[in-house]
Protein backbone atom coordinates (compact mmCIF):
# COMPACT_ATOMS: atom_id res chain seq x y z
CA UNK A 1 0.00 0.00 0.00
CA UNK A 2 1.37 3.55 -1.19
CA UNK A 3 1.84 6.12 1.00
CA UNK A 4 -0.36 8.67 1.56
CA UNK A 5 0.47 11.95 -0.31
CA UNK A 6 1.58 14.58 2.44
CA UNK A 7 -0.49 17.86 3.18
CA UNK A 8 2.16 20.04 3.87
CA UNK A 9 6.03 19.44 3.01
CA UNK A 10 8.66 21.51 5.01
CA UNK A 11 12.38 21.43 3.14
CA UNK A 12 15.04 22.79 5.12
CA UNK A 13 13.63 25.15 7.80
CA UNK A 14 16.11 27.59 9.29
CA UNK A 15 14.57 29.65 11.88
CA UNK A 16 16.12 31.20 15.37
CA UNK A 17 17.23 34.27 17.34
CA UNK A 18 20.53 35.88 17.87
CA UNK A 19 22.16 33.09 20.48
CA UNK A 20 19.17 31.09 20.17
CA UNK A 21 19.17 28.67 17.09
CA UNK A 22 15.90 26.64 16.66
CA UNK A 23 15.58 25.12 13.45
CA UNK A 24 18.41 24.34 11.31
CA UNK A 25 17.72 22.02 7.97
CA UNK A 26 14.21 20.87 9.88
CA UNK A 27 12.31 18.39 7.17
CA UNK A 28 8.97 17.73 7.27
CA UNK A 29 6.50 15.95 5.09
CA UNK A 30 2.89 15.81 6.97
CA UNK A 31 0.40 13.43 6.34
CA UNK A 32 -3.32 13.29 6.65
CA UNK A 33 -4.80 12.80 10.05
CA UNK A 34 -3.63 13.69 13.47
CA UNK A 35 -0.29 14.12 13.87
CA UNK A 36 2.07 15.58 17.01
CA UNK A 37 4.71 18.13 17.60
CA UNK A 38 6.51 17.89 20.65
CA UNK A 39 9.38 18.29 23.29
CA UNK A 40 10.62 20.54 26.20
CA UNK A 41 9.12 23.58 26.80
CA UNK A 42 11.37 26.25 24.61
CA UNK A 43 11.71 23.69 22.15
CA UNK A 44 9.86 25.75 19.84
CA UNK A 45 6.73 23.85 19.04
CA UNK A 46 4.72 26.86 19.30
CA UNK A 47 7.01 28.53 16.67
CA UNK A 48 6.95 26.10 14.29
CA UNK A 49 3.20 26.56 14.47
CA UNK A 50 3.72 30.05 13.58
CA UNK A 51 6.24 29.43 10.87
CA UNK A 52 3.70 27.05 9.15
CA UNK A 53 0.67 29.33 9.80
CA UNK A 54 2.97 32.28 7.80
CA UNK A 55 2.75 34.25 10.57
CA UNK A 56 6.27 34.24 11.46
CA UNK A 57 8.63 34.09 8.61
CA UNK A 58 11.16 32.09 8.17
CA UNK A 59 14.66 32.34 7.31
CA UNK A 60 15.52 29.96 5.09
CA UNK A 61 13.85 26.78 3.53
CA UNK A 62 10.88 26.35 2.20
CA UNK A 63 6.63 25.18 2.64
CA UNK A 64 4.60 23.66 0.55
CA UNK A 65 1.01 23.26 0.32
CA UNK A 66 -1.66 22.73 -2.29
CA UNK A 67 1.26 23.80 -4.66
CA UNK A 68 1.65 26.97 -2.35
CA UNK A 69 3.90 28.79 -0.49
CA UNK A 70 3.23 31.55 2.28
CA UNK A 71 6.03 33.49 1.22
CA UNK A 72 4.37 33.89 -2.64
CA UNK A 73 0.86 33.32 -2.05
CA UNK A 74 -0.05 34.25 1.62
CA UNK A 75 -3.54 35.43 1.23
CA UNK A 76 -4.28 32.15 -0.68
CA UNK A 77 -2.16 30.00 2.19
CA UNK A 78 -4.01 32.11 4.96
CA UNK A 79 -7.37 30.85 3.59
CA UNK A 80 -6.11 26.84 3.16
CA UNK A 81 -4.15 26.63 6.93
CA UNK A 82 -6.45 27.40 10.50
CA UNK A 83 -4.10 29.15 13.18
CA UNK A 84 -4.64 31.63 15.92
CA UNK A 85 -2.54 31.87 19.02
CA UNK A 86 -4.74 30.53 21.92
CA UNK A 87 -3.29 33.70 23.86
CA UNK A 88 -3.88 36.52 21.13
CA UNK A 89 -6.25 39.69 22.72
CA UNK A 90 -6.40 40.78 18.81
CA UNK A 91 -10.25 39.71 19.42
CA UNK A 92 -10.74 41.06 22.99
CA UNK A 93 -13.32 43.23 22.77
CA UNK A 94 -15.52 41.22 19.86
CA UNK A 95 -18.68 38.88 20.84
CA UNK A 96 -17.45 35.30 20.52
CA UNK A 97 -20.67 34.72 18.57
CA UNK A 98 -19.87 37.21 16.06
CA UNK A 99 -16.00 35.97 15.56
CA UNK A 100 -17.06 32.93 14.74
CA UNK A 101 -19.62 34.83 11.86
CA UNK A 102 -16.75 36.38 10.64
CA UNK A 103 -14.66 33.71 9.82
CA UNK A 104 -16.76 32.16 6.39
CA UNK A 105 -15.17 35.36 4.78
CA UNK A 106 -11.75 34.09 5.65
CA UNK A 107 -11.96 30.48 5.28
CA UNK A 108 -14.04 29.29 2.24
CA UNK A 109 -14.63 25.71 3.50
CA UNK A 110 -15.82 26.86 6.92
CA UNK A 111 -18.96 24.81 7.95
CA UNK A 112 -21.75 27.16 9.59
CA UNK A 113 -23.43 23.72 10.23
CA UNK A 114 -20.38 22.04 12.42
CA UNK A 115 -20.19 25.26 14.33
CA UNK A 116 -23.65 24.32 16.03
CA UNK A 117 -22.64 21.19 16.58
CA UNK A 118 -19.70 22.27 18.38
CA UNK A 119 -20.86 24.82 20.28
CA UNK A 120 -22.90 22.71 21.78
CA UNK A 121 -20.54 19.93 22.19
CA UNK A 122 -18.32 22.82 23.76
CA UNK A 123 -21.13 24.20 26.08
CA UNK A 124 -20.67 27.90 24.67
CA UNK A 125 -24.50 28.73 23.51
CA UNK A 126 -24.32 30.86 26.59
CA UNK A 127 -21.09 32.96 26.50
CA UNK A 128 -21.37 33.89 22.90
CA UNK A 129 -23.00 36.94 23.41
CA UNK A 130 -19.53 37.55 25.45
CA UNK A 131 -16.63 39.57 24.39
CA UNK A 132 -13.91 37.68 24.93
CA UNK A 133 -12.16 39.05 27.06
CA UNK A 134 -15.24 38.69 29.59
CA UNK A 135 -14.68 34.52 29.22
CA UNK A 136 -12.28 32.31 30.71
CA UNK A 137 -9.14 31.02 29.69
CA UNK A 138 -10.71 27.71 29.00
CA UNK A 139 -14.33 29.20 27.60
CA UNK A 140 -11.87 31.11 25.03
CA UNK A 141 -9.99 27.89 24.36
CA UNK A 142 -13.33 26.41 23.32
CA UNK A 143 -13.99 29.21 20.72
CA UNK A 144 -10.49 28.70 19.32
CA UNK A 145 -11.29 25.42 18.53
CA UNK A 146 -14.79 25.42 17.47
CA UNK A 147 -13.41 27.61 14.95
CA UNK A 148 -10.75 25.18 14.33
CA UNK A 149 -12.97 22.17 13.67
CA UNK A 150 -15.35 24.02 11.36
CA UNK A 151 -13.17 26.30 9.00
CA UNK A 152 -12.60 23.23 6.83
CA UNK A 153 -8.85 24.26 5.90
CA UNK A 154 -6.41 21.27 4.19
CA UNK A 155 -4.21 21.75 8.00
CA UNK A 156 -5.45 23.28 10.51
CA UNK A 157 -2.50 23.88 13.64
CA UNK A 158 -3.91 23.51 17.45
CA UNK A 159 -1.33 24.66 20.16
CA UNK A 160 -2.29 23.13 23.66
CA UNK A 161 -5.46 21.98 22.75
CA UNK A 162 -6.83 20.65 26.18
CA UNK A 163 -5.07 23.54 28.37
CA UNK A 164 -7.65 24.98 30.55
CA UNK A 165 -11.01 22.86 29.86
CA UNK A 166 -12.79 20.82 31.76
CA UNK A 167 -13.38 17.47 31.69
CA UNK A 168 -16.59 17.18 29.46
CA UNK A 169 -14.72 19.65 26.84
CA UNK A 170 -11.43 17.24 26.95
CA UNK A 171 -13.69 14.13 26.00
CA UNK A 172 -15.60 16.07 23.14
CA UNK A 173 -12.23 17.36 21.93
CA UNK A 174 -10.74 13.67 21.96
CA UNK A 175 -14.14 12.27 20.02
CA UNK A 176 -13.22 15.06 17.49
CA UNK A 177 -9.55 13.74 17.21
CA UNK A 178 -10.92 10.67 17.15
CA UNK A 179 -12.80 11.21 14.02
CA UNK A 180 -10.65 13.24 12.12
CA UNK A 181 -7.97 11.04 12.31
CA UNK A 182 -8.90 8.93 9.44
CA UNK A 183 -9.32 11.87 7.35
CA UNK A 184 -7.73 11.49 3.65
CA UNK A 185 -6.94 14.49 2.39
CA UNK A 186 -7.02 17.12 5.39
CA UNK A 187 -4.24 17.28 8.07
CA UNK A 188 -4.47 18.54 11.86
CA UNK A 189 -1.21 19.06 13.76
CA UNK A 190 -1.42 19.71 17.82
CA UNK A 191 1.45 21.20 19.41
CA UNK A 192 1.48 19.30 23.21
CA UNK A 193 3.72 17.66 25.81
CA UNK A 194 1.72 14.64 25.18
CA UNK A 195 -0.24 12.52 22.70
CA UNK A 196 -4.07 12.54 23.27
CA UNK A 197 -5.25 9.48 24.62
CA UNK A 198 -6.83 7.14 22.29
CA UNK A 199 -6.06 9.18 18.92
CA UNK A 200 -4.30 7.08 16.67
CA UNK A 201 -1.70 9.20 15.50
CA UNK A 202 -0.54 9.69 11.33
CA UNK A 203 3.21 11.02 12.82
CA UNK A 204 4.97 12.66 15.60
CA UNK A 205 7.54 15.29 15.20
CA UNK A 206 9.72 15.58 18.54
CA UNK A 207 12.02 18.84 18.64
Amino acid sequence: MSEPTPVLQVQDLHFGWPGRPLFHGLNLHLPPGVSLVTGDDGCGKSTLLRLIAGEQAAQGGQLSLDGLRPDLQPQAWRQRVFWIDPHTDAHDAVRAGDYLASLPAQYPGFSAEAVADLVEGFALEAHLAKPLYMLSAGSRRKVWLTAAFAAGTPLTLIDQPFAALDGPAMRFLRELLQDVAGHLRRAWLIADHEAPAGVPLASTVRL
